[in-house]
């Protein structure tokens, strides 16, 4: 027989992967597509996601092919998304009613400040885990259901989103949802992707009817919640379809979440940070759901089936890799792989600090109305400074986050298991162990949010037996030990919260 295999599917924020591991979670296929990046307003951010469906298909049928395999050695599929995206579309035909709503997009900040206004935020921090604001769906839905265009159907006869959502004709779900609903005909999300929405109550681990109410999101629309390995599958894709095979849906996990899965941070204590389009740094509190004094989030981690969830407390930084490829708009690098060259190119900064906030600040600020900042510069300012400022911008939001961890679970991170594109660059690793003053450990397969989501496929259908088998997998390429002096590290920080200061609050309706 011809030997079997894991896939999964890595739909990102700026593109889509699809990776197919073996046994020993090593890679033998692999293809990536970019899709456009939508800015029909500033701070707005949408996707086409008809476009995104597109490219799925493109990127399995590429990898499958490159790799000589036949989508029948699949044994399962896996699903990894960008969370909070949103999107609303009709379940007949599939066509979206508009665009998705991308978890950077702003558009809603003046309805999040109506709900702190009306002193709505400590109890949906308390229902949801998380921060009352515009990243997360539940807002992006209300503006879906109030401003989308109505799809012009025979069946609609002139009736209103809500109107059509309430009898079952329009399904709201975050990227999984969509894909799974394309994939499988089925309308079903996972735990940790419901878990972001801030519709979903994470200790009852159903969603909540008040918050559904608040923002006038009718249940109907709703997708199914199911764990995240799932052992009764979320259905099979067509054997009539793309593919030409029925292939086992069988798990879905939110990035951040695919990833702690995929560096097998199984275990109370074990703690991640993905660097991506922006950074988001997690730690395992086990079936604790742990409330945060510091900014952070409170979010489902995992769950399998037939166990109790596990959960996380969670630092979203919303601009990591994404300033990185600012720096390629703007001309100031060729390539995100010319920035250690550049960095190292100059002995430091020359006292520019660089605040990437162009969506705003997330963890622990949550300011939506901060802006990208540039302070200290002076005649003698190069584009090697800004360079290396932005650099450091990241090791920096980083080192906000594991301070919040450390105030909220009373644990100190010895090692910080990190994955993501930008981790290949050494300098960037390097320059992350000193500001931390803590080890950095990068494994061999840096594609983490792909590999947790084969994990958690596979062992709904037994291709691995537990998660012990899959902690064996685990293996480190490189260790990052800090080398610069605890005094200089502090003072660094120090003045980066100077910086940080000079952003905040600043974007105002009449700009």
């Amino acid at each position: 027989m011809a030997p079997t295999y894991i896939g999964a599917i890595d739909q990102g924020t700026t593109g889509t992967r699809f990776m197919v591991f073996d046994r020993g979670g090593r890679v033998v296929a692999s293809a990536y597509e970019r899709h456009e990046q939508l800015y029909p307003n500033p701070g707005w951010v949408e996707h086409d996601p008809l476009e995104i469906w597109e490219h799925v298909q493109q990127v399995v049928v590429d990898a499958l092919a490159d790799a000589g395999l036949d989508a029948s050695q699949l044994a399962a599929l896996g699903i990894t998304n960008q969370r909070e995206t949103t999107v609303v579309w009709d379940a007949a035909s599939g066509r979206p009613v508009h665009n998705a709503l991308v978890w950077q997009d702003r558009r809603t900040t003046d309805r999040v400040e109506e709900l702190e206004a009306a002193g709505r935020v400590d109890e949906i921090r308390a229902t949801t885990g998380l921060e009352c604001d515009a990243y997360f769906s539940a807002t992006k839905t209300e503006w879906l259901l109030d401003n989308a265009e109505p799809v012009t159907l025979q069946s609609s006869r002139g009736r209103d989103l809500r109107e059509r959502a309430r009898d079952g004709e329009l399904l709201m779900g975050t990227i999984d949802s969509w894909l799974i609903h394309k994939l499988t005909g089925n309308h079903i999300t996972d735990v940790t992707n419901a878990s972001r929405t801030m519709l979903y109550d994470i200790h009852e681990m159903a969603w909540d009817e008040d918050l559904l109410a608040e923002f006038g999101v009718p249940r109907e629309m709703l997708p199914e919640v199911r764990p995240s390995s799932d052992e009764e599958l979320y259905g099979h894709t067509d054997p009539d379809g793309f593919l030409g095979a029925a292939v086992p849906v069988a798990g879905a996990l939110g990035d951040q979440q695919a990833a702690l899965f995929g560096q097998t941070c199984f275990d109370a204590g074990d703690a991640k940070n993905t660097y991506g389009t922006g950074s988001f740094y997690l730690l395992n509190t086990g079936t604790d759901a742990v409330d945060s004094d510091h900014g952070l989030l409170t979010t489902v981690a995992f769950q399998q089936s037939g166990e109790p969830a596990r959960y996380a407390l969670e630092g979203s930084i919303f601009v990591t890799g994404a300033a990185i490829e600012w720096l390629e708009d703007v001309d100031l690098i060729n390539n995100a792989a010319q920035t250690a060259e550049l960095a190292r190119s100059v002995d430091s900064t020359d006292c520019v600090y660089m605040v990437p906030a162009f969506t705003g600040l997330g963890a622990p600020h949550w300011d939506g109305r901060a802006r990208g900042t540039i302070v200290g510069m002076t005649r003698g300012t190069r584009k090697e400074h800004i360079v290396r400022a932005t650099l450091e911008s990241i090791a920096y939001q980083t080192r906000d986050i594991a301070e919040a961890m450390a105030a909220d679970s009373g644990v100190e991170t010895t090692a910080l298991r990190v994955d993501g594109g930008a981790v290949e660059n050494d300098f960037l690793c390097q320059l992350q162990a000193d500001i931390l003053q803590t080890a950095i450990v990068r494994p061999e397969v840096t594609e983490t949010t792909a590999l947790g989501a084969a994990y958690a496929a596979g062992l709904a259908v037994d291709y691995w037996e537990s998660l012990g088998a899959l902690r064996a997998n685990w293996r480190v390429d490189r260790e990052f030990s800090p080398e610069m002096a605890p005094d200089e590290a502090d003072a660094k920080y120090d003045r980066w919260g100077d910086a940080v200061d000079r952003s905040l609050d600043w974007a105002r309706d009449e700009d």
